[in-house]
């Protein structure tokens, strides 16, 4: 009977992980670090953000040579 108990206590802690860890808690208040530090007043802030590009890098890098 212990043993099962132990399973269904381990159980509940691992899905209470998961709601955690997904954000699913964050109506209860409790928010995981990743999820929190979001800052979307840093996109307000950007300067000119149009004019960036990306660009492919022209020269293929070496091929390394098989051991």
């Amino acid at each position: 009977m212990r043993l099962r108990a132990l399973v269904v206590l381990l159980l509940l802690a691992n899905l209470l992980y998961f709601a955690w860890a997904r954000g699913g808690l964050a109506l209860f208040g409790t928010v995981p670090a990743r999820l929190s530090q979001r800052e979307p007043e840093r996109l307000g802030q950007q300067i000119r953000p149009q004019l960036l590009q990306i660009r492919r890098d022209e020269s293929p890098a070496p091929a390394s040579p098989r051991p």
